[in-house]
């Protein structure tokens, strides 16, 4: 990754089992200017216990008596779809990711040739998942919601030992919560990951709207990951905290736009307005008339635009001395 912010569109399960709106999201994170889709790579024999109850949020957004096996397992992706959508992502010119949640699906995904590894907030406390990560040697993003230090200290050493290289891990700032509160980003938390374990970092959001990970470029962030869907009134469990197309361009267009704006650091005139120099700003000028040998005082003297004299920061200096030459009124003034 370089210093040009990677935009991760999370297609997620959003595809509701259907390859063609599968594709559809592949077309619609490359039209919006993403550098990568995800999707989520998984068996449900291997993910959740048949008895394992529902988050609230997907409670409110999928079929009630649907358990949370029956759900997932109906979003599974085989790996005839994955190489289907990995080829798709190939023609829009888009990368491919997907988060595995099983070691098996890390397999997979290792043998399709994945080039980062995204591991979701779930798997940090998971280390046969992590070890089995950190044994590829590939980029890896590791969200790090529901974490604190420690937890997050404990699976970098995991990884690390495993094989994995530190200067290729990149660790997201995450709220688990779908959509989060505003008052539960704690947005400062993402710098302070970066100065803990002095790695690159990012953040994965899950609040409405695109502000969040817009103010996260502003302040350092390296990554962003933010849910998307072709139409958010669809059922699912992550379809409303997610972007329709259209914001999420927007947000990709407000994240280059940051990022561009963040600049060098260097406070120096910038090219475009070096041209506003003798324009706005302003030179030592006559007041009045003033006659060659008189003197240079506070009251025959001015300062005034454009800046195509003396500047203002010489008007002590000037004062005192004698007139070479006759000036007449706005005349820029010249030492002798």
């Amino acid at each position: 990754m370089n210093s040009r912010v990677f935009i991760i569109a999370e297609a997620g399960v959003n595809h509701n089992g259907s390859m063609d709106m599968a594709r559809k999201l592949v077309d619609a994170a490359a039209e919006a200017g993403a550098d990568a889709v995800k999707f989520q790579t998984f068996r449900a024999e291997s993910l959740v216990r048949r008895d394992a109850a529902k988050a609230d949020y997907q409670k409110a957004t999928t079929t009630p008596e649907e358990s949370q096996f029956d759900m997932i397992r109906r979003l599974e992706l085989d790996e005839g779809a994955h190489r289907e959508l990995m080829a798709h992502c190939h023609r829009r010119n888009i990368l491919f990711l997907s988060s595995p949640f099983d070691l098996e699906s890390i397999d997979l995904l290792s043998a399709l040739g994945l080039e980062i590894f995204k591991i979701p907030s779930g798997e940090i406390t998971n280390l046969p998942y992590l070890r089995r990560v950190g044994q590829l040697g590939r980029r890896i993003i590791l969200s790090t919601g529901m974490a604190d230090l420690d937890e997050v200290s404990a699976a970098l050493d995991v990884l690390v030992s495993a094989g994995a290289d530190k200067e290729k891990i990149t660790l997201l700032h995450c709220n688990t919560e779908y959509p989060t509160p505003m008052e539960d980003v704690n947005l400062r938390a993402m710098r302070t990951l970066g100065t803990a374990f002095e790695t690159p970092f990012g953040y994965s959001d899950h609040t409405l709207g695109i502000e969040i990970p817009v103010a996260a470029v502003a302040l350092g962030a390296t990554v962003i990951e933010k849910h998307f869907t072709l139409d958010c009134t669809l059922e699912g469990p992550d379809h409303r905290a997610s972007l329709e197309p259209n914001e999420l361009a927007a947000m990709v267009r407000a994240i280059r736009n940051v990022s561009m704006a963040l600049g060098t650091g260097i406070k120096a005139p910038t090219p475009s307005e070096k041209r506003n120099i003798p324009i706005a700003r302003k030179s030592i000028v006559a007041a009045q008339a003033i006659r060659k040998g008189e003197e240079f005082t506070e009251k025959n003297l001015a300062v005034k635009r454009p800046a195509q004299g003396l500047s203002p920061m010489r008007w002590d200096e000037v004062l005192g001395n004698l007139a070479g030459k006759d000036f007449v009124l706005d005349e820029p003034i010249i030492l002798p």
